[in-house]
């Protein structure tokens, strides 16, 4: 999930911070300070996070494109310098020219937005920007709800005091709610310090990018790995008290799969799955005498060394073409796979299903999958020649039927000519003739068309009395009973005018 830094870098942002026994630090200090904590624990923790920087006063610039390089992004920190006053409606809106240039507009980003609070007066400040919404035209509407999905992380270097005593606090809680609510407004806690600006991005980093740590099981075999990004909380909008279910950090593989039977699932979201190197021996070699430093192995050439069950299971599910079903929780699953970058590079991937006990319908319920080994014979056959699946739905789909559609006249009128053809002859078309009419009789109740069904009603009538003399005597007998079940179906009478009710032919003692 990519992150869109904004440093505000106006001249509110120079204003002094008295420290004790120290030099005097403005508020940019401070921000400085805290982003570049930020950024040194995504070095650590968080490599593979793309991070761009923008800085903003009345107008906004890109400092660094999106980046892993987050060396590039602390030297672009340190030389920062100073502009006028603050506009927030311009920095979002180079926050939408960014990201939708780089990603587009269906992948999710995180914006932090660092700023002291003071958003100034008259226009261009973020209470005209909030005052004048409603009175916008389309081509000058506010950035906000952002056009992809994003979180918006404000952080205030002030206190809550000092942002209450103005309607600063208002103005920011409006902003998260035009935003939908996503994200979170964070101040310091005491006097302006750098152990407070600490503990405010500390708590950014425990919310949004503390990494997501589990252990992934296979019967003996287990393995410590990363989830990257981290697995967003699912709310199920069906459920009478929606509750947000997370990702077990304990990770079961229950069985595996053809890629074939799988096929391309709907998922929620897709994970990258990083092993974890856990080796003891790295303490022993760390502990050598300095002048042996060249002579270390490093943690990584050791944990490249020591058998992982990760880097087995990535293996072995790329050269047999399968996928891992993985327990998330109760009643949530998700599937393992390889994925490749490129002709040389794959990785181990995580794909999250909709929470549920049968997410994906054409494999049936999860939970009564289960191995080759009990089945009473093979049932991909004894050369691998055919599938189980998918699983025929026991319940006819509507879009796997024929559907009577009549958006033009010329489609009714087709379909009434039918009927009349088959009327014509009669008894030899008795069958198809039927057959056409409890068709129109259903579309015709489906769509509330009653007035259809006196119609044809009507001209079946019409149709007996016009039938030569040479004609069958099971034929009128036939026309007669069509039309007289079909004038008692228009008058809505449940009886005749059941969905599932079919007007059946009239048994007759005349021999065709």
């Amino acid at each position: 999930m990519p992150t869109v830094v904004l440093m505000d870098v106006s001249l509110s942002m120079t204003r002094p911070v008295s420290l004790e026994g120290s030099e005097e630090f403005q508020r940019k200090n401070l921000a400085v300070h805290g982003l570049t904590m930020l950024f040194e624990h995504m070095a650590a923790n968080y490599r593979l996070e793309f991070t761009a920087l923008v800085a903003f006063s009345s107008l906004w610039e890109l400092l660094v494109p999106f980046t892993r390089d987050y060396n590039t992004l602390q030297e672009a920190l340190s030389s920062l310098e100073d502009y006028d006053k603050t506009c927030v409606e311009s920095a979002l809106q180079g926050v939408n020219t960014v990201v939708q240039q780089e990603w587009g507009s269906g992948c999710p980003c995180q914006v932090v937005l660092v700023t002291d609070g003071s958003f100034g007066i008259g226009k261009g400040s973020l209470r005209h920007s909030l005052n004048t919404l409603k009175q916008r035209s389309d081509d000058k509407k506010f950035p906000l709800p952002f056009p992809f999905p994003a979180k918006l992380f404000i952080m205030c270097v002030a206190n809550a005091e000092e942002l209450q005593s103005t309607d600063t606090m208002d103005n920011l809680e409006q902003l998260l709610s035009l935003n939908g609510g996503e994200g979170q407004i964070f101040t310091m806690d005491g006097p302006l310090c750098l152990k407070s600006v600490q503990a405010m991005f500390g708590r950014l980093i425990d919310q949004a990018y503390s990494p997501f740590h589990a252990v992934l099981r296979c019967g003996n075999l287990s393995s410590d790995v990363q989830v990257f990004p981290r697995p967003e909380p699912v709310i199920i909008d069906e459920e009478v008290d929606p509750m947000p279910r997370t990702v077990n950090t304990d990770l079961e593989i229950v069985g595996f799969i053809e890629i074939g039977d799988i096929s391309s699932p709907p998922v929620i979201s897709r994970h990258l799955v990083l092993p974890i190197a856990v080796n003891k021996e790295v303490d022993d070699v760390g502990s050598g005498a300095p002048e042996e430093t060249e002579e270390e192995i490093s943690a990584t050439q050791l944990a490249g060394k020591s058998p992982n069950f990760c880097v087995l299971l990535h293996g072995s599910l790329k050269v047999e073409g399968m996928v891992a079903l993985v327990q998330l929780g109760p009643e949530w699953y998700g599937m393992l796979y390889s994925q490749a970058d490129s002709k040389k590079k794959s990785n181990l991937m995580m794909s999250l299903f909709e929470p549920g006990p049968e997410p994906l319908p054409w494999l049936g319920k999860n939970a009564q999958l289960g191995p080759i080994s009990e089945a009473l014979e093979n049932p991909y056959g004894e050369d691998d020649s055919k599938s189980p699946f998918p699983l025929q739905p026991k319940i006819k789909r509507s879009y796997a039927q024929n559907v009577t559609v009549w958006i033009k006249a010329s489609g009714l009128q087709t379909d009434v000519q039918k009927i009349l053809r088959n009327a014509r002859k009669l008894p030899e078309k008795t069958q198809t003739f039927y057959k056409e009419l409890n068709r129109l009789r259903k579309a015709a109740l489906a769509f509330g068309f009653w007035e259809l069904l006196k119609g044809v009603a009507e001209l079946l009538e019409r149709e007996c009395t016009l039938l030569p003399d040479t004609a069958h005597p099971d034929a009128a007998f036939q026309l007669s009973h069509a039309a007289q079940q079909l004038k008692l179906a228009s008058t809505g009478d449940s009886q005749y005018a059941a969905f599932d009710h079919n007007i059946n032919p009239m048994h007759t003692d005349f021999s065709s």
